[in-house]
């Protein structure tokens, strides 16, 4: 039986546009973090570098957004991919074991150490959880993320209930 789809990838990419677990899972260990929390204590997991994906999926040079969609709580983030391309990773698996939703998943996306991208677009709502699509862009796409600091502690107190 085939794995099911955790991971598509749209827009401005050439190569592998459809990622099941074990597709991640099989991509160069280079790009693989066996354990998230040596690079962030508060995290836990095993995650791929936002890198490895741009190589898999063969990302267009002229990309210079990432669009990160969540359809399960309707949360969409466009970020400028140069802010992100050395600090973000995508969490994939707990345990060797696919992520659970319980956790973010199917994929998680996490910025480490947001704060020093030093980018006004990144702040901590750009660490999306139930990534089910990664768009590839020229230019911005849609992104309801909070815009004042009221409407973000709101969106955090909304989680928690």
């Amino acid at each position: 039986m085939d794995s099911p789809v955790l991971l598509k990838i749209a827009g401005d990419v050439v190569g592998k546009q459809v990622f099941t677990w074990k597709d991640l899972a099989a991509i160069d260990s280079h790009w693989q973090i066996d354990d998230v929390s040596q690079v962030d204590s508060k995290r836990s997991g095993g995650a791929i570098w936002l890198r490895g994906i741009l190589e898999v999926a063969e990302v267009l040079p002229g990309a210079k957004y990432i669009t990160l969609h969540s359809e399960r709580d309707d949360f969409h983030a466009s970020l400028p991919l140069e802010a992100v391309y050395e600090r973000g990773m995508l969490i994939y698996r707990d345990k060797n074991q696919p992520l659970p939703v319980t956790a973010g998943g199917p994929v998680r996306f996490f910025i480490r150490d947001h704060t020093a991208c030093q980018a006004t677009e990144i702040d901590e709502c750009a660490n999306v959880k139930y990534v089910e699509e990664i768009e590839f862009s020229q230019q911005k796409r849609f992104d309801n993320r909070p815009i004042d600091d009221a409407s973000h502690a709101a969106l955090h107190r909304q989680e928690k209930d």
